[in-house]
Formats: C-alpha cells, sequence, structure tokens
C-alpha cells in the first residue's frame, strides 16, 4: 500500500500541532519539581490529552471557517489525525515521569529528563521541515533548531510568569 506524500497544508497542521502540543507539556513540566509523581504524570497526561482536544476543535473550526461550510466526517477525522503530534508531544515525558513513580529514577531526574526531551523534540523539527521542503540540512537547519528551542523556551517562561 503506498500513500501519498503530505501536502504542505497537511504537513503544516502537523508541525502545528507538534510544536504546540510540545510547549504546553514543557510548560505542564517546569513547575512539577516539589510535587508528587502520581500528580506529575496526571498533569503531563491530562495536558497531552487536553490540548489534542482543544487544537482538534480549534482546526475544525478554522478548516470550516476556510472551506465557508460544515466540515465532513472524513474532513474531521483527517482534524483529529492532524493533531495527533500533540499526543506524542506527552508520551515520552509520561513514560519518564512513570519511571520516576516505579523507583527506577528519582522524581526530579526524571522530570529534567522529560524537559530535555521536550526541548530537543522542538529543536529537531526543523530537520523534519528541511526534509518536507526536499532541502539537504545545512547549518542553517542547526541555527534554526537553536533558535526554535529558545524561543519555545522564552513562550514557556512568559506562560509560566503570566499563569503562576
Amino acid at each position: 500500500m503506498t500513500r501519498e506524500p503530505l501536502s504542505p497544508e497537511d504537513y503544516a497542521s502537523r508541525i502545528s500541532a507538534y510544536v504546540y502540543g510540545n510547549i504546553l507539556v514543557l510548560t505542564a513540566l517546569v513547575p512539577l519539581n516539589n510535587t508528587s509523581v502520581a500528580h506529575a504524570g496526571f498533569v503531563v497526561i491530562g495536558t497531552g490529552i487536553s490540548t489534542f482536544i482543544a487544537h482538534a476543535f480549534a482546526e475544525s473550526v478554522g478548516r470550516s471557517t476556510r472551506s465557508g461550510r460544515s466540515l465532513t466526517r472524513i474532513e474531521k477525522l483527517e482534524e483529529l489525525r492532524d493533531s495527533v503530534p500533540v499526543l506524542t508531544s506527552a508520551l515520552i515525558p509520561a513514560m519518564v515521569v512513570g519511571m520516576g513513580g516505579l523507583g527506577w529514577i528519582d522524581l526530579s531526574t526524571a522530570l529534567l529528563l522529560a524537559e530535555i526531551w521536550v526541548v530537543t523534540r522542538i529543536a529537531g523539527i526543523t530537520y523534519v521541515i528541511t526534509r518536507l521542503r526536499g532541502e539537504r540540512p545545512n547549518r542553517g537547519t542547526l541555527a534554526a533548531s537553536i533558535t526554535l528551542s529558545l524561543v519555545a523556551i522564552a513562550i514557556v517562561g512568559v506562560k509560566l510568569l503570566l499563569t503562576h
């Protein structure tokens, strides 16, 4: 079975979900240092699920607005599929926090590892974008990767400053 390559609109939607999900998961992780493992796990999983639902809903409303009509069932399912990267943003961090819950590593170490994982995912998306454009990664890709991760960290800082 062969699959058609993603259209720029589809991969842009997935990349948007990916970045958005990772930023919100990172925002959820940072303030969890003085909490229980169970609470930390629920916060990470809850952030992933609630952000997925909100993102899929918002994208569906936007797509309906752009098309000037109600979405078909297939289009709604496509929006859910395109929002899945939000869920994947929480998957590894939840597993790492779970390792802390099992006593395999200290919770503060688990949270730090999960935060590093998320920042690395954010930085790494520039390589995916470069490949999707049919280009080869270069020094500019690395610079964009570093810049993207720093901007994401700044956004997390602003969100935490304004909401916590």
